[in-house]
């Protein structure tokens, strides 16, 4: 069954499948933290039922989104979130697989790249038996270096690739990026104030040569589990995450 939801306060509803995946606030985060400007093309690599690509467009007018997916359930559901926010004359969603993308897709025409890999290494833990929440969880024959490899593919020089993920993964991507992006921003994202970051929201530039910066990062919730003011800011009114 499909239901209907709504993010950033209500600004973007969502359609999503009432078992499988279910967006969290992982990617309204990913969405908040890229700078587009007007008439702008971002590709959203593995944009599951489209929640990054739609809070984004949503967030900023006159930019032009596309997502790729590779379950084309998810894709359906995204076209149709599109039509439902009125966004799909600048959002499109394309059925795909980050290992030979549409041939659509042209490397190095894109102003920025952001993705939300799956969080764990292929062959660890415990998969999810539902094979949706597997994908977007479980990494399968593409690994997180063949995501960071396409981002930087299809990002122009100048562009800009972001990505969020787990951060006991940082060492990973950043020695990935390293050589071939530059002015790199590492923000955590704090549960609570004191406590160690789990996730991280990681961007780089093309071509750049500043060096890495380490942001003073988000804390998420108060003590008592209630979203912090800058967070409500973030996941409710639509304000940008400034990298």
């Amino acid at each position: 069954m499909i239901e209907e939801d709504t993010l950033l306060g209500g600004r973007v509803r969502l359609l999503q499948g009432d078992d499988g995946y279910r967006a969290a606030i992982d990617p309204v985060l990913l969405a908040a933290s890229i700078a587009a400007n007007k008439d702008q093309h971002v590709l959203d690599l593995g944009c599951g039922g489209g929640a990054a690509s739609l809070c984004l467009a949503a967030r900023v007018a006159e930019i032009h989104v596309t997502g790729l997916e590779m379950q084309a359930d998810l894709v359906d559901l995204a076209r149709h979130s599109a039509i439902l926010n009125g966004l799909d004359a600048r959002v499109s969603f394309l059925a795909g697989d980050i290992l030979s993308p549409p041939t659509v897709l042209k490397t190095g025409s894109f102003d920025h790249v952001m993705a939300n890999p799956p969080y764990r290494p292929a062959a660890t833990g415990h998969a999810p038996p539902d094979p949706a929440k597997r994908a977007a969880n479980v990494e399968g024959a593409a690994r997180l270096s063949h995501w960071i490899d396409c981002a930087i593919a299809m990002v122009r020089p100048k562009g800009r690739v972001t990505f969020i993920h787990r951060a006991d993964r940082s060492p990973e991507i950043l020695a990935a990026l390293n050589g071939r992006l530059g002015a790199i921003t590492i923000m955590p994202l704090w549960p609570r104030a004191g406590e160690a970051a789990k996730r991280v929201i990681i961007q780089g530039q093309k071509g750049a040569r500043a060096p890495a910066t380490i942001h003073p990062g988000l804390v998420l919730h108060e003590p008592e589990g209630a979203y912090t003011a800058a967070a409500q800011a973030v996941l409710k009114d639509a304000a940008a995450l400034a990298l």
